[in-house]
């Protein structure tokens, strides 16, 4: 599915012109283009060197120092960057041209008025709200897209999510309208555990500890098979998307993920448009605001038992599951990203797989428990097999449980990948202390 909607420079604001007065090349030159990373994880990571590969000057912003983006830019700040003064602050400081959110705890507010100003936020300042409040992304892709999604209900008080639930019916699911990674989630399998689920929801809600209260979404528990995760690449050439991808999770948090996925024709076909059809919706809104709506989007998608798929959600940003394109593409999710950010064009040809023909890859996340710094060793042996790879995020200290790598393996079939890339995971020696 590719050229859906193309976005073209005359559409812009006349405050910027992204693709056409940039410097790339002289990154520590007098007018550099300038990129403020506001999260600094292993995803901004991939991506800060794709820029600086390009020419740009990259600054990581992130609440710790060291993160893995700090470790490779040209400079770092620390900062609470859900709070709007120092949000401003920094970009008065840093006067970025551009602006990548990669996170979700950011003032929204301080987003807009940079994009009044002629920043350009990635995708846009528009979009970044809208993908942050679940009950606003379901009501545009439901209600003004007409994409399918499960039944659902919004609730502001326990009464309204009790009414709510009893309208989708049992079982079902209750999520804070905004939190990420499972954060506040409860399935519900009778009236008995509305009361819990409420509580859940306002504990795990990303505006914890502020006073209000959050709204939820209550939505039926789908007769769920399995679920695809569609990169999505809004450019100056307009909107296409790369082979779906096809994941496991656990809690919400992905585990493994594998490129190309192996579902039917009608299902890709399927996936496809349903991810195309969203992200043309959000860029459209982009636009009419001025903004470009250029950057990869992370489509996350529900595959039935009967073959039938369901838009979720989006990220508008790289997404977890796209690590895999690391071993699957030429260009990766975080070279796409970069590219369109740049208002480089990005087309079908761009995001076409470049794995042997038959073959398929996968990633698998490594987990650590622990408190304290993590070492790594028995790289050697882990990595003996032609066809693996592996990404150490370096990220500083783990206490509980934190991602700090992932694996990536090419194999003959899905199953052989997913069983490369494990024991990578598995063959490595990790000590935490």
């Amino acid at each position: 599915m590719t050229d859906s909607v193309n976005v073209s420079p005359d559409s812009l604001s006349d405050s910027h012109s992204p693709a056409s007065d940039r410097v790339l090349g002289t990154p520590l030159g007098a007018h550099p283009t300038r990129v403020l990373f506001l999260g600094s994880g292993e995803l901004g990571k991939e991506v800060t060197i794709e820029l600086m590969r390009l020419g740009a000057w990259v600054c990581a912003a992130d609440s710790y120092a060291g993160a893995p983006a700090q470790q490779v830019a040209h400079e770092a700040r620390v900062l609470d960057m859900a709070n709007a003064d120092e949000l401003k602050a920094l970009f008065d400081e840093v006067r970025p041209d551009i602006v990548v959110p990669e996170v979700e705890a950011i003032a929204t507010s301080e987003l807009a008025d940079a994009a009044a100003r002629g920043v350009q936020v990635v995708p846009s300042a528009e979009i970044a709200a809208i993908c942050m409040d679940r009950e606003r992304l379901r009501v545009i892709a439901h209600e003004e897209l007409g994409l399918p999604t499960t039944p659902y209900r919004f609730a502001g008080s326990l009464e309204e999510l009790r009414a709510g639930a009893d309208k989708v019916g049992y079982p079902c699911v209750v999520k804070p309208v905004m939190s990420s990674s499972g954060h506040g989630q409860s399935i519900v399998r009778s009236a008995d555990a509305i009361d819990a689920a409420w509580t859940e929801a306002q504990e795990g809600r990303r505006a914890a500890g502020e006073g209000d209260v959050s709204r939820v979404i209550v939505e039926a528990l789908a007769p769920l098979d399995y679920e695809l995760t569609v990169l999505t690449v809004s450019s100056s050439a307009g909107i296409v998307t790369c082979a779906p991808i096809g994941q496991r999770q656990e809690s919400g948090d992905y585990r493994e993920s594998w490129q190309p996925a192996t579902s039917s024709e009608e299902v890709l076909a399927q996936a496809g448009l349903i991810a195309c059809t969203a992200v043309e919706g959000l860029v459209a809104k982009a636009q009419a605001s001025g903004e470009t709506g250029w950057g990869v989007f992370g489509v996350e998608l529900f595959v039935l038992t009967d073959g039938s798929v369901l838009f979720n959600e989006v990220s508008p940003r790289p997404h977890d599951t796209g690590m895999v394109t690391m071993a699957s593409q030429r260009l990766s999710e975080f070279a796409l990203h970069a590219r369109a950010v740049l208002g480089l064009p990005v087309t079908a040809g761009h995001v076409a797989l470049s794995l042997p023909e038959g073959s398929v890859a996968a990633s698998h996340a490594i987990v650590v428990a622990g408190d304290g710094e993590a070492e790594f060793s028995n790289l050697a042996g882990a990595l003996a097999e032609p066809g693996t790879d592996l990404r150490v995020f370096a990220k500083p200290e783990v206490h509980g449980h934190r991602r700090m790598a992932v694996a990536l393996a090419i194999g003959e079939s899905e199953a052989d990948a997913r069983a490369k890339a494990a024991h990578v995971a598995d063959a490595l020696d990790i000590e935490v202390r």
